[in-house]
């Protein structure tokens, strides 16, 4: 069993040193700087590119698999069937999203578009009326646009974008709804009071409309989106964080940590943050549905977007409902995208909080 702890311990040292050289060799490849000192010879590049985003994308599917099926709880969850095959879709989402993710911005910075969209089915911005408007085909399994453009390679396209935006905005809102919640609770009195009448402010204002305001003043693009998200997400989890403080700061493991003389930031972290955090990640593995649709809607409204033109699932709905009803495949295919990404991570989300929560014993 020793044998065994030990070869997986020197694997995952092992792949996690190949990950990071990779990551060093894509960073350094994947750039204008690099560009320049080769002369502008952009196909000279490209071969590294594409290998290290490879590498990088197959160690973290390794690095994933080794984690999640090694944990306790993460295999527990899994003995649902509907858990078990919203994992497979999630994982299959992420890992495609890392991969042509690197690729698009290495694309940009190494001006080769086709790079972008090489392992599509076509060209994301071909803009061809001789096939505007066709139906789903093996030629076209999503049909095409208006414009000509295939629809699947467009959502395909558009993928990496939601899983950056929902993965920022889920870890930020942990991470300051985080530090207010657990300050409050702990602390309580005038901290707590004035802490929570901010959370408060935040979480007066609904959520969509905070989030196209500040959106909108920033300017039209995808930061803006990511930041107009940020803004009003962390208040719910900071109610959260503070609600789970106040039920863990009286357990008598806190008052022995009180007596041995821990200080009250060891105490935070060692005791009150491991104690609180399961029953948010619950909630967070929800939530990450809940910011991609949010951000579908943005995009639906035209939020978000530098061009009109850009691969977002939600803008893609939108322009499609203007050719219904006989291009009725047009907002249906990234409608069902979105529809099976949010559902899966509903049917997750769930199975984990019924974990934790005890409701489901094995």
């Amino acid at each position: 069993m020793n044998f065994r702890k030990e070869w997986r311990r020197f694997v995952i040292i092992a792949l996690a040193l190949y990950l990071l050289i990779n990551i060093g060799v894509y960073l350094h490849y994947a750039n204008k700087g690099t560009l320049q000192s080769v002369h502008f010879d952009i196909l000279s590049l490209v071969p590294y590119v594409l290998f290290s985003t490879f590498s990088i994308t197959i160690s973290v599917a390794i690095l994933a698999l080794v984690f999640f099926l090694t944990n306790k709880t993460v295999r527990l969850v899994l003995r649902s069937k509907p858990a078990l095959v919203a994992f497979i879709i999630l994982f299959a989402y992420y890992i495609w999203s890392l991969f042509e993710g690197l690729l698009e911005y290495a694309s940009g910075q190494i001006l080769y578009v086709r790079l972008s969209y090489m392992f599509l089915p076509y060209n994301p911005f071909q803009y061809n009326p001789s096939t505007a408007l066709l139906p789903p085909s093996f030629a076209h399994p999503f049909g095409t646009n208006s414009n000509g453009e295939d629809i699947l390679s467009r959502v395909l396209y558009a993928t990496p974008s939601d899983a950056e935006i929902s993965t920022i905005v889920v870890l930020s809102a942990i991470l300051i709804g985080g530090v207010v919640g657990i300050l409050s609770g702990y602390f309580g009195g005038i901290v707590d009071e004035v802490l929570m009448r901010i959370t408060d402010v935040f979480l007066a204002v609904p959520g969509l409309i905070l989030v196209i305001a500040v959106s909108v003043l920033l300017g039209e693009s995808f930061t803006s989106a990511i930041i107009g998200l940020m803004v009003p997400w962390w208040a719910t989890y900071a109610r959260l964080f503070r609600s789970q403080t106040l039920v863990v700061k009286n357990m008598q493991y806190i008052d022995a940590a009180k007596l041995l003389g821990l200080g009250r930031l060891k105490i935070l972290t060692k005791h009150v943050v491991h104690n609180v955090i399961d029953a948010v990640l619950a909630y967070a593995s929800l939530d990450f549905g809940n910011v991609i649709l949010t951000y579908a809607t943005l995009t639906f409204l035209g939020i978000g977007l530098l061009n009109p033109n850009t691969p977002e699932w939600g803008s893609m709905v939108s322009h499609g409902v203007e050719e219904l009803p006989q291009a009725w495949w047009y907002p249906l295919f990234p409608s069902l995208v979105i529809v099976i990404i949010v559902t899966s991570f509903i049917l997750l989300g769930d199975r984990i909080q019924d974990i934790i929560s005890g409701r489901v014993v094995y």
